[in-house]
């Protein structure tokens, strides 16, 4: 059987032309020649995330990232913000780390409040708060620029971002809004394959960092800062992936971020439009549901694996049947990377064909 072209929400379906780039020769990573493939991502980058920092490349998933945040910044306790699966795992990372965590705990698929934050702030002793942008297990996305703003009123607390489903599909400015760290995978609105990760680190990031003793090493953002003035990587990169990375970046940056941000407001609307018709129910409140994936419950009167099955076998497209402790009770479309309005309605079409014969 052919692979289905993937509509879950991440990885998502990468373009031809992103793996053909992918192919480009092997090279020495200490060498000139990496030093200009990686200095020539990083404009478009430095511009996709709206910061004048360097964008760091680690060969890992985002999870590296997370649990390296918490290793070079979190001195005291951390505050972690939590409302899906992974912003849930997030406080079961930093308790992993043997660092001291508290957490706010929202319902799946509720937005954390601004109030609760400065509340829980106000009693003192945090360093850091943990943040998940767009919880892709819920399809709901939290208000960044508010939930910044109040981490702002307390100085000495830093903000780390996961931006992994909304990196490039919705603006994330980066020093606008005074982020500390923001970092993704690559195989979300990015559409490549799994296998990398991007950060930002704020100056008060760096200075926090040098002064946290065990930070380890393969995350150590000292390191990124010292190999990014070279050009390079403190480990050895994932060079395949950077060429692929350099080959996204340039089609995005030819469409215009703004059109790109449209165009993911245009699909994730026809999405919602679509389940609507349906009687489908987002998951997330109006006003913070994501532009990059719908998340929706399932009725009662739907088999939604047979659904799914039916939809990847006569069709070959491939949904998602929900996340951790929802898998089931919903399922998730995403409309991120590379999907326009032609190619989601292909995936209506399909849905729409099979969807009778799986409702009750």
């Amino acid at each position: 059987m052919a692979k289905p072209k993937l509509f879950s929400p991440g990885p998502i379906d990468v373009a031809p032309e992103t793996y053909a780039a992918m192919c480009g020769p092997t090279i020495g990573h200490r060498g000139a020649d990496f030093e200009e493939l990686y200095a020539s991502v990083q404009p478009g980058l430095q511009e996709i995330a709206g910061t004048s920092r360097g964008v760091f490349l680690n060969t890992s998933s985002a999870w590296g990232i997370m649990e390296g945040s918490l290793r070079n910044l979190t001195q005291k306790k951390v505050l972690n913000l939590c409302g899906g699966a992974f912003s849930d795992k997030w406080y079961g990372v930093a308790k992993s780390c043997g660092k001291e965590a508290e957490k706010i705990q929202v319902e799946w698929g509720q937005p954390i409040d601004p109030a609760d934050v400065r509340a829980k702030l106000s009693e003192g002793g945090f360093d850091t708060v943990t943040l998940v942008h767009n919880e892709t297990s819920t399809g709901c996305m939290n208000n960044l620029a508010e939930i910044a703003a109040v981490v702002h009123e307390f100085d000495d607390v830093l903000l780390i971002t996961d931006t992994v489903s909304s990196f490039s599909a919705v603006p994330t400015p980066f020093d606008e809004l005074g982020i500390d760290v923001l970092l993704c995978g690559v195989q979300k609105a990015l559409a490549l394959p799994p296998g990398l990760s991007l950060f930002v680190a704020s100056e008060r990031a760096q200075a926090r960092a040098a002064t946290t003793p065990d930070r380890g090493y393969y995350f150590d953002f000292v390191e990124f800062q010292t190999n990014h003035e070279k050009n390079n990587t403190p480990s050895t990169p994932a060079i395949p992936h950077i060429y692929g990375l350099k080959e996204r970046v340039d089609v995005m940056l030819a469409e215009g971020l703004e059109n790109r941000y449209a165009r993911h407001a245009a699909t994730n609307q026809a999405l919602l439009d679509w389940a609507a018709g349906h009687g489908f129910e987002s998951l997330a409140p109006e006003g913070f549901r994501s532009k990059s994936l719908g998340c929706f419950v399932t009725p009662d009167d739907l088999d939604l694996s047979g659904w799914i099955k039916a939809v990847r076998n006569n069709h070959g497209f491939l949904i998602n049947g929900g996340y951790g402790k929802i898998k089931g009770k919903t399922f998730r479309i995403s409309n991120m990377g590379n999907e326009t309005l032609e190619t989601m309605q292909e995936l209506f079409v399909a849905l729409d064909e099979e969807l009778p014969k799986f409702r009750k």
